[in-house]
Formats: C-alpha cells, structure tokens, sequence
C-alpha cells in the first residue's frame, strides 16, 4: 500500500475511536471542490459543463477551513476543476496542514511549474497528479496533446523539491492490462508514493458517453492487471479489499458518507459523482437529511455501473475493521484473479412497483342538463 506509516496510524486510530463511540456513519475523507472552472475539458467529465456565472464561483478560504473543521475527517482531497487556478490555495492548503490534516491536491499539473513555489512540502501535503495512462492514452483522455510530457515534469520537478506526489488514474473503455501494467511500472520508475487508480464514473454531464467502462468489463479489466501485477512492485493507494473487489471477488455496497463533498453549491447529496440530487446547508444536515437508502448500485440506476474509490474505499474499510483477517490474506496474497467471481448483487429498483394509476378504476359518468336550472 503506497501510504506511509503515520499517515496508516492516524487513519488506523480515528476509525478506532469512530467504533469505540458507536458512531454509524463517519466520514473518512472530505471531498472539498473549490471550484469547477478548468483549464482541460476532458471526454470523461462533466464538471466544466456550467454556465461561466457557476464556473466562475470559488469558495473561500473561511468556508473551506469551515468546511474541514465541520467535517473533521482525517484526510481532505481537492479536486476541481483545476484547485491551482484558486488564487487562495495556497492559503488554503497551509490552513488545512495547520490542523494537522492529510490533504490530496489533485491537480492536471498544468500550472504547477509556476505555482510550485506556493507551498512547502510537508508530510500532510501530497500533490495527486491526473495520469491516465502513458502518452498517447492521456492525451487522448484529456483531449489534448502535451499535457503528459508536461505533467511528467511536473511530477519530477516536485519530487526533487521533496513533495510527496502520487498518480491519480482512471481507467475508460479500450484499456489493455499490458499497457496499464506499462503505466504503473513507469509510474514507480518516476519515484511517485503510489497509484489510484479507478474505473471512471459516467458523469451524466460528460461529453462523451461511449468512454465508461461497465459491468464485467471492469472486473476483468482489473483480473487481467493484478495477474501481471503478482510479479511487480506496485504500490497502489487503496485498502487490499477495495482492490478485490475491482476484481470481482467482493460484494460491497457503497458508502457515500465516507466521502462527502463540499463544494460551491454546499454539501452534495448524495455524492461527489450525482450533481443533481441537491445539497445541504451544513455536514450534519447532509447526514440527517439524505435519503442514503435510495442510492447505491442496488438501489439507483444512476448508481449501477459505479465502482469508484469514493464510493467504495471506505465500504473496503469497514469490513477490514470487520474482518481484519481476511483483509490480512488478501494483502498478502493479492487479489483473486482467476476462478469464479461472487454473484452480482440484483438491483432492488427492478422489482419496484409502478406507481398506481386510474387503469382499472371504474369511474362514474354522469349527463349534465346544460337546459336545467342552476
């Protein structure tokens, strides 16, 4: 697992006393986007898909530490849009390290050349660089060409600035084991602290629709990279159960809350990925108000294909702390790559009754007298 120790220990105690205290549903990871604007319009994402009046909108410094201090989970990713276009990031970013939080800066590496003298690596700092594959796969996935050479120099120069950086990667139709098994034996050779790496999510705003991958597509896609992987060195940042379950060999269903998002319009429900299923004014009204039972891939069709890290890594979690030795065989052993995979679990939505209709219901007629007295 490409996290270093502390970081381990002081997830490993927060979720400890999360259990101790009874507490049922804890975030583990707060997703706070400060804005949508970007300077790339990816085929894979919807989130530029605003009127300039949104894309222009930022949340300040006082709202974001507000929004860390509310939620209080231990780590904070930032994504966008693209977070080095916010002209306070850096003082958000020394804010949230103030309190003593794990922060992701996801970024395309664009603008970190020029911004890099912002900030002061730290062990709470990590820049999360967007790769989605070698050359030629990124620069198609972020429809335009350049961006992976400059992202590449990008990663090396933070690394000798002694910045810990790791590789954000999402996985979209047309992908080979061989060639993402290239890529991550590249990205380890560049010195990164790890990999994510997902398939994406069919934002329903994105450009292009015919890029996701699904089902069991996804499954044997990710069967075919750990089988190559058994002989390498990878380090990957995710739970050895979130990795098993890419592979087909859990059932898990999601767990939205361990992953909220705060961003300019508040606290999505239900997650970082349905935009339009409205918002809560503060962290607790987003746990007491959505409706979390008509989510998931059981539960929502806009959920079905979904097997993203926000959704699932701390459902991965929760079973560890569940199940510590099963997480245990699985880190050694790796994920399961061949034999059968567990059942898919049946949509509960298919067996929803339609709503009643007058079909059926006999209805009196009767002849009204226009002649007759009122």
């Amino acid at each position: 697992m490409g996290v270093p120790l502390r970081q381990q220990l002081t997830v490993g105690s927060y979720l400890i006393r999360q259990k101790l205290r009874g507490v049922k549903k804890y975030p583990l990871v707060l997703m706070l986007e400060p804005l949508f604007r970007c300077n790339l319009a990816c085929a894979g994402c919807g989130k530029i898909d605003y009127s300039d009046e949104i894309l222009d909108k930022r949340l300040s410094f006082e709202e974001c530490m507000q929004a860390v201090d509310e939620c209080n989970a231990p780590m904070v990713s930032i994504p966008g849009g693209e977070p080095l276009i916010h002209k306070e990031m850096p003082q958000i970013i020394a804010g949230i390290v103030a309190r003593r939080k794990y922060v992701y800066l996801c970024t395309n590496a664009l603008l970190l050349k020029k911004r890099i003298k912002d900030y002061t690596p730290s062990p709470y700092l990590t820049f999360s660089i967007h790769l989605d594959g070698m050359q030629e796969k990124h620069d198609a996935s972020v429809c335009q060409e350049g961006v992976f050479e400059r992202a590449v120099e990008a990663i090396k120069l933070a690394l000798e600035k002694g910045f810990r950086v790791t590789v954000n990667c999402t996985l979209f139709q047309g992908e080979k084991p061989r060639e993402v098994a290239e890529f991550l034996d590249y990205a380890m050779a560049l010195g990164v602290e790890g990999v994510t790496i997902a398939p994406g999510f069919s934002y329903e705003r994105a450009p292009q629709q015919d890029v996701f991958i699904k089902g069991k597509d996804v499954k044997n896609l990710f069967r075919g990279i750990f089988k190559i992987g058994k002989s390498r060195k990878w380090k990957l940042n995710h739970s050895s159960l979130y990795l098993d379950f890419l592979a087909g060999n859990q059932n898990y269903e999601c767990t939205p809350w361990g992953n909220p998002t705060r961003n300019i319009f508040g606290w999505q429900k239900p997650c970082y990925l349905l935009a339009d299923e409205g918002n809560a004014s503060s962290f607790q009204e987003l746990l007491d108000t959505t409706p979390w039972e008509k989510y998931g891939t059981v539960n929502n069709p806009k959920c079905a294909s979904c097997m993203a890290h926000c959704g699932y890594e701390a459902t991965a979690v929760e079973d560890m702390l569940k199940h510590p030795l099963k997480a245990l065989l699985t880190s050694i052993r790796g994920p399961k790559t061949e034999g059968e995979m567990v059942p898919e679990l049946k949509p509960r939505y298919i067996n929803e009754k339609p709503l009643p209709t007058f079909s059926g219901i006999p209805i009196r007629v009767e002849m009204i007298d226009k002649n007759a007295s009122a």
